[in-house]
């Protein structure tokens, strides 16, 4: 994906890539050039709420690095899909997310 930070040089950011974190290091289950697909994505997704729900019952505490999306992630995903529409609409202008 090619990623544009307002006032930035354009960069290429590819899954698991240079300056990815240990949390991407987890999620990623093939090596680098092969697709990984929705399938993988709800395997991650599944396997973090699996491991929060065992520690929970368990009586542990979330391990910190487990993470998967929640209702505030949706409505973040939400938001900049509305801005990305309301910026095609105005030529590509810039649009706040807040």
């Amino acid at each position: 994906m090619w990623y544009t930070p307002l006032g930035e040089p354009k960069r290429m950011i590819t899954r698991n890539g240079a300056g990815a974190g240990d949390a991407a290091a987890r999620m990623c289950r093939i090596p680098p050039g092969h697709p990984e697909g929705y399938l993988e994505g709800f395997a991650n997704i599944y396997s973090e709420a699996a491991l929060a729900i065992h520690t929970h019952t368990a009586g542990m505490p979330q391990p910190a690095e487990v993470t998967y999306p929640n209702a505030a992630d949706g409505l973040k995903g939400v938001m900049f899909i509305d801005a990305c529409l309301q910026s095609s609409k105005r030529d590509a202008a810039w649009v706040s997310l807040g």
